[in-house]
């Protein structure tokens, strides 16, 4: 069986072809066109995951999208409702991306490839989770994801077995662990969704001064790892920006510009908020050992690749 799976529009798109359960080819689109993150619809990849198989697009037996489109669409219709007429030009923004892109992806689809079956959607944190589980050692295992937000998803917990994977618990936007750590990139002054790494490359520098602060106004965490960001402190769901003016007054003072000289303040927002992501990834992963019986773990989504948490999780864990 012959399977594209495409990814596109938000951000690193790319293409992957598997054949009769093996990884034939995977590329991102920015590898063709040098544009770091494109997140345009990825036509080189797909036609090079094609062309290095000797296939057709007519000769697929599936094409697969990571997500569901219409269930984020609803998500952002919901999100926008809830804090009417506040957040109108978020709202247009992104109505008019989405519009323009995500909702046609099956016309773009057909177009490039002549592919007349019926085209897959996949929910995200699913996606995520297959593409932990599937390629790793393991026959079982624990797969913990965690990123900005998928449709509403934003952390989930799933079980991996054989060719089986089963969501057993998740966490809903607006409230969000990666969300948390891109408003602290956004605060220390570099882009989000391309600037975590930087964040967690200061946080050796700096001491962990905020982690109470952090702990006691932004986010309650569980024992078990779960959490709720206090959203009075944040400005994704209906601005243009991350973070709020009480935010901005909690931590004294505005955002830091960008390319601006860096100071001690912003290394210790990163040790901080680097310190809290570490403890709430420990306490999920073991609630989630614990709930499935399971000693192997899988890791997935944008905040898996902080390589310093996932360290730790190894050392301790291991």
């Amino acid at each position: 069986m012959k399977i594209l799976g495409i990814s596109c529009y938000y951000h690193d798109s790319a293409a992957a072809l598997i054949a009769d359960g093996d990884i034939k080819s995977a590329v991102q689109e920015e590898r063709f066109t040098r544009k770091k993150h494109d997140a345009s619809f990825p036509v080189n990849s797909i036609r090079y995951c094609l062309q290095t198989s000797g296939l057709k697009g007519r000769e697929l037996d599936a094409v697969v999208f990571y997500e569901k489109p219409l269930i984020k669409f609803e998500r952002l219709l919901e999100s926008y409702l809830a804090f009417a007429p506040k957040g109108i030009k978020s709202f247009m923004m992104a109505m008019a991306a989405f519009t323009k892109q995500k909702l046609w992806i099956a016309s773009d689809i057909r177009r490039e490839l002549d592919f007349k079956k019926e085209i897959s959607y996949v929910p995200h944190h699913l996606s995520h989770a297959a593409s932990a589980f599937f390629p790793s050692p393991f026959g079982k295992a624990v797969i913990l994801t965690a990123d900005g937000v998928g449709e509403w998803t934003t952390t989930s917990i799933c079980s991996g077995q054989d060719n089986q994977i089963q969501m057993l618990k998740e966490i809903k936007f607006p409230d969000s662990l990666g969300l948390l750590y891109s408003a602290f990139t956004y605060y220390t002054g570099f882009k989000v969704n391309s600037g975590e790494y930087k964040v967690m490359g200061l946080a050796p520098y700096g001491e962990p001064k905020y982690v109470q602060l952090i702990l006691d106004n932004l986010i309650d965490v569980k024992d078990d790892g779960s959490f709720r960001l206090n959203q009075d402190y944040f400005n994704y769901i209906s601005g243009l920006s991350m973070t709020s003016d009480k935010f901005h007054r909690l931590f004294d003072g505005p955002p830091r510009k960008a390319e601006s000289k860096l100071t001690a303040k912003e290394m210790d927002l990163a040790r901080s908020v680097q310190d809290v992501t570490e403890m709430i990834m420990e306490r999920i992963v073991a609630h989630a050992m614990k709930l499935t019986g399971y000693n192997k773990v899988c890791l997935a989504g944008g905040v898996a690749l902080n390589c310093v948490a996932n360290g730790k999780l190894v050392k301790n864990y291991r």
